[in-house]
C-alpha cells in the first residue's frame, strides 16, 4: 500500500502559527528529528500518519490541550501555490471548489473531499485525512479554520459558514470552539462536514481570466502527474523493507516482485529523479537511525536489521550518511524522544 502523504506547505503554516503563539519550535523539532531546514526543504511532503505524533509533540511540548484550535487562529492565510490560483481565476467560488477538487493530491494524498448541496445549504464533506488522522481533535480544529481563512480571502470575506460538523468528540470547551469558528459546532458526527449557503458558490471572481485558468489547470496537472510518478519511491520502499532481512535487496528482486521488468523500475525510477541505489540508501539511513535512536539493539542486530553483510561495511556507509559513527549518532540521540522518521 503507498504511503500517504501531505503537502510541505501544511507543516510550513503550522510552523509560523507555533512562531506566533510563542511554542519552543526547537524542543518540538529536537522531538521530531528534524529542523527549521527540513520545513522549508523544496517539494516537501511529509508522512501522512505522523500527523499523529505531531499533534501529541505539540501538545506535550506546549502544554496546551487546545493547541490545535489555538494555532488554527494563528495560522497563515494559505497563497501562492497552485490551489490558489485556481479559485481565483476560475469565474466563481463555486467552479473553482470544483476544479480544486480534481487536484487535492497537491494538499495531500489522503484528501478526498467531497461537495453536496442540500437545499439552500451547500457542504464540503471533509474527507482530508486516515481513518485515525480524521479524527485527530488538534489536527480537525485546526485544518478547518485554515479552510475558512483560505475561503474568506478568495471570497473577499463573503464566505461565513453556517455549520461545522466533526467526527471527533469535546468534553469541554464547546463554546470555545464555536466562538473561534464562528458557527454553530456539533462534535461526535459521522463526518466532518462543513455547511455554508449556497448562494456563495456563485461569488463572482474579480482575478478570473479563461486564459490564466486554463495555465493553471495545466500546471496543477502537471503537478499530479509528477507526483504519481514519484508513488514508484513508495512502492520500492515498502519491499525494500520487507526484503531487507534476507539480504535479497536487488532491484531485480523488488522488481519481481512489483511483477515488472527491472528495466521498467530503473526507468521509473529515473522519471521519478532518483535510482534503486539511491532509494535503497536513503531507506537503510532513515531505519538505521530510527533504531540507533529509539532502540537498545546491539549494532550488530542493526547491521542485520538494514541488510548488510558485515558490521565494518554499515560503520563506514553510516558515517558517510551522517558524519558520525553509529556509536557517535546514538550517544548525541540519548535523551531524545525522537521518532526520527515521523516527519
Amino acid at each position: 500500500m503507498q504511503e500517504l502523504r501531505d503537502a510541505g506547505v501544511m507543516l510550513r503554516l503550522i510552523y509560523e502559527a507555533m512562531k506566533k503563539k510563542g511554542v519552543d519550535t526547537d524542543a518540538v523539532f529536537t522531538r521530531l528529528g528534524v529542523d527549521e531546514t527540513y520545513v522549508y526543504s523544496e517539494q516537501l511532503r511529509t508522512p501522512h500518519n505522523a500527523q499523529l505524533y505531531f499533534w501529541q509533540v505539540l501538545e506535550d511540548v506546549s502544554g496546551d490541550p487546545d493547541i490545535g484550535l489555538h494555532l488554527g487562529q494563528l495560522l497563515p492565510v494559505y497563497r501562492g501555490q497552485v490551489l490558489e490560483y485556481l479559485f481565483l481565476s476560475s469565474p466563481t467560488f463555486g467552479e473553482g471548489l470544483r476544479r480544486a477538487q480534481n487536484y487535492q493530491r497537491l494538499l495531500s494524498d489522503a484528501a478526498n473531499t467531497e461537495f453536496l448541496i442540500e437545499g439552500d445549504e451547500a457542504c464540503m464533506v471533509l474527507d482530508t485525512a486516515s481513518d485515525e488522522v480524521r479524527r485527530l481533535r488538534h489536527f480537525n480544529e485546526c485544518f478547518v479554520q485554515g479552510l475558512l481563512a483560505f475561503f474568506k480571502s478568495i471570497t473577499d470575506g463573503s464566505f461565513r459558514p453556517s455549520r461545522i460538523e466533526f467526527e471527533h468528540e469535546r468534553e469541554r470547551g464547546h463554546e470555545l470552539v464555536e466562538e473561534a469558528l464562528q458557527c454553530e459546532v456539533r462534535f461526535g458526527a459521522e463526518e466532518n462536514r462543513l455547511y455554508f449557503p449556497v448562494d456563495v458558490l456563485t461569488y463572482p471572481s474579480t482575478h478570473a481570466e479563461p486564459e490564466l485558468l486554463a495555465l493553471h489547470e495545466r500546471f496543477a496537472s502537471e503537478q499530479v502527474a509528477r507526483l504519481e510518478k514519484k508513488d514508484i519511491v513508495g512502492q520500492v520502499e515498502r519491499i525494500v523493507a520487507e526484503l531487507l532481512e534476507s539480504g535479497e535487496v536487488t532491484l531485480d528482486a523488488v522488481a519481481e516482485r512489483l511483477d515488472i521488468k527491472p528495466r521498467t523500475l530503473r526507468t521509473r525510477l529515473t522519471e521519478a529523479e532518483t535510482s534503486f541505489n539511491q532509494v535503497l540508501a536513503d531507506f537503510r539511513y532513515r531505519l538505521a537511525r530510527q533504531l540507533l535512536a529509539t532502540t537498545d539493539e546491539s549494532i550488530d542486530e542493526i547491521v542485520y536489521l538494514t541488510g548488510f553483510s558485515e558490521p565494518s561495511t554499515f560503520y563506514r556507509a553510516f558515517k558517510r550518511w551522517s558524519g558520525m559513527t553509529p556509536i557517535e549518532y546514538r550517544k548525541n540521540a540519548q535523551g531524545r524522544d525522537a521518532s526520527i522518521d515521523a516527519m
